[in-house]
């Protein structure tokens, strides 16, 4: 590996990080539209659809390659993990498409009306506490990931700032 694709893979590894906790801090928000509001439940879930996306061609190496492997080499988590985010894929698609569908707000507003219907609603509201499952066991699987990532890009840098500080007023 080159040191520019070493950059590269930190770059990269850094804006995932990023994007991830943008998707988690929109979803605990979006999750309660009774204390964010209807309007930023709608806005803040479509604007949520193109995080997704970064997130998605971030991933796009691994998707590639384990959707080459998975039915051959492959180790059982990653085997897992490629199940589970195709559940999340695709119950994340029907609750996009189910709220879409049943906007009070952001389609409205943008002079779209829709027929109401009481089957998307009900899609929406089981979709989306599956998705709290799934959610909950896609981040289960990652959080090694996760506690290692943040410490490298959060909690390290910032020890080091506050490390730098301490050795200036110790010298002084």
């Amino acid at each position: 590996m080159t040191n520019d694709d070493s950059k590269s893979t930190i770059s990269q590894t850094r804006t995932k990080l990023w994007v991830d906790i943008l998707i988690f801090i929109a979803f605990l928000i979006a999750m309660e539209p009774h204390s964010s509001g209807l309007a930023i439940h709608e806005w803040l879930t479509l604007a949520m659809l193109g995080t997704m996306i970064v997130h998605l061609l971030l991933s796009w190496d691994w998707i590639i390659e384990t959707t080459r492997r998975f039915f051959g080499k492959l180790g059982l988590q990653n085997r897992i993990n490629y199940i589970l985010n195709w559940l999340l894929f695709i119950d994340g698609t029907l609750l996009m498409i189910s709220g879409i569908l049943i906007s009070e707000v952001a389609l409205p507003s943008l002079g779209i009306q829709l027929p109401t219907g009481f089957a998307w609603r009900r899609l929406h509201d089981m979709s989306a506490n599956f998705a709290l499952v799934l959610l909950g066991l896609h981040t289960a699987l990652h959080w090694s990931w996760i506690l290692n990532t943040f410490s490298r890009y959060v909690v390290k840098p910032i020890a080091r700032l506050f490390a730098g500080g301490a050795k200036k007023d110790a010298s002084v």
